[in-house]
C-alpha cells in the first residue's frame, strides 16, 4: 500500500510538471522594448553602423538593460524589431524572442525560459525520482530473474525491460538534473555558459549571480511552500535582472569602445537603470545598495509586469 501511494504521488507530480513545461508559453519582451513607428522609420533610413546604434541608444535609454553585443552595441533583434532585454535571445525554431531563454527542448517541444524554467527543473526532478522508485521496487524481481526464481512466463521479460529502462533513464536524468541545479546555483542559463554575458564595461560570466540563496529564490520564489509544486513563483518579470556589478557607466548612450572605459576602482552604487520591484529587493541586503541610490531611481518609470504575455526565442 505504501509503495502504491508513493508511486502515484511521484507519477502525478511528474505528469503535472511535464504538462506545465509543455503548455506554459514562453514569455516575450513587453511593449516597452519594441521600437516605436518613428524609431523603425529612422532605423530603416540610416545606414548600418554608428548612425543606427545612435537610434537604438536613444530608444533604449530608459530601459533596464546592461548587456551588449560582442562589439559593444545595443542588442537588437532584426526579426522581432525590438531591443533585446538582458538574457533574452531569439529562438530560430519558434522564431520569437524569449525572455531568459535557456534552450529549445525537443523533448517538450517548447522553449525553456523565464516562464517555465521552474517547471522544467521540477519535471527533471520528479521524472528522476519516478525512475529511481521504479528501479528500486523492481530490483528484487530483477535479481530473481537472473537466479531463475521467477515463474517461467513472459512477464519476467517485462520485468527485465522495465528495470533496464528505468535505470538508464535514471542515469541520463541525474546528469541533466545535476547540471541544471549547478546552473541555478550560479544564476546562469545554458546559453550563458557557452557565451558569457557582455556588460558595458566587460564580459562577466558571473554578472547575474547574487549568491546561492538569492539565485535559488530568483527561480523558486520567496515562499517555500510553493517550491516543490509546479506553480509559477519565480521573482520578477523576466525583462530585468539584478546584477552583482556595481561599477557601470550611468550613461546609456555609450560608444562601443566604452566596454573597457570604466575603471574598476569606480564605485557607482547601483546600475543606472531601474529594476522591477520584485527583483530589486534581492539586493536590499547587498553592500552595493543604498537608500540614496534607491531614491534617485524612484522617480524613474518602471515597466508593467507582462506575466501573462507569453512567447519564444533562441
Amino acid at each position: 500500500v505504501v509503495c502504491l501511494v508513493a508511486y502515484h504521488i511521484f507519477f502525478m507530480l511528474f505528469v503535472w510538471s511535464y504538462w506545465k513545461t509543455i503548455f506554459t508559453l514562453p514569455m516575450n519582451p513587453s511593449k516597452e522594448f519594441h521600437l516605436s513607428y518613428l524609431d523603425k522609420e529612422s532605423l530603416e533610413r540610416e545606414p548600418r553602423g554608428e548612425s543606427q546604434q545612435e537610434v537604438l541608444r536613444r530608444a533604449a535609454k530608459d530601459l533596464p538593460i546592461y548587456t551588449r553585443t560582442m562589439s559593444g552595441a545595443i542588442r537588437y533583434c532584426d526579426r522581432c524589431r525590438l531591443v533585446k532585454p538582458d538574457r533574452c535571445h531569439h529562438c530560430s525554431v519558434c522564431d520569437k524572442c524569449i525572455l531568459k531563454m535557456d534552450h529549445h527542448c525537443p523533448w517538450v517541444n517548447n522553449c525553456v525560459g523565464f516562464s517555465n524554467y521552474k517547471f522544467f527543473l521540477l519535471f527533471l526532478a520528479y521524472s528522476l525520482l519516478y525512475c529511481l522508485f521504479i528501479a528500486a521496487t523492481d530490483l528484487q524481481y530483477f535479481i530473481k530473474f537472473w537466479t531463475n526464481d521467477l515463474p517461467d512466463t513472459q512477464a519476467k521479460f517485462h520485468i527485465m525491460f522495465l528495470f533496464f529502462a528505468a535505470a538508464m533513464f535514471s542515469v541520463s536524468l541525474s546528469s541533466l538534473f545535476g547540471y541544471h541545479c549547478w546552473l541555478v546555483s550560479k544564476n546562469k542559463s545554458t546559453l550563458e555558459v557557452f557565451r558569457a554575458p557582455i556588460f558595458r564595461h566587460r564580459t562577466d560570466k558571473n554578472g547575474f549571480s547574487l549568491g546561492f540563496s538569492k539565485n535559488l529564490r530568483q527561480v523558486f520564489g520567496d515562499e517555500k511552500k510553493y517550491w516543490l509544486l509546479p506553480v509559477f513563483s519565480s521573482l520578477g518579470d523576466g525583462c530585468s535582472f539584478p546584477t552583482c556589478l556595481v561599477n557601470q557607466d550611468p550613461e546609456q548612450a555609450s560608444t562601443p569602445g566604452g566596454l573597457n572605459s570604466t575603471s574598476k576602482n569606480e564605485n557607482h552604487l547601483f546600475p543606472a537603470k531601474p529594476l522591477r520591484d520584485s527583483q530589486s529587493h534581492l539586493l536590499t541586503d547587498t553592500p552595493s545598495w543604498s537608500e540614496t541610490s534607491a531614491k534617485a531611481e524612484k522617480g524613474k518609470v518602471g515597466m508593467s509586469n507582462p506575466a501573462l504575455t507569453m512567447e519564444n526565442e533562441t
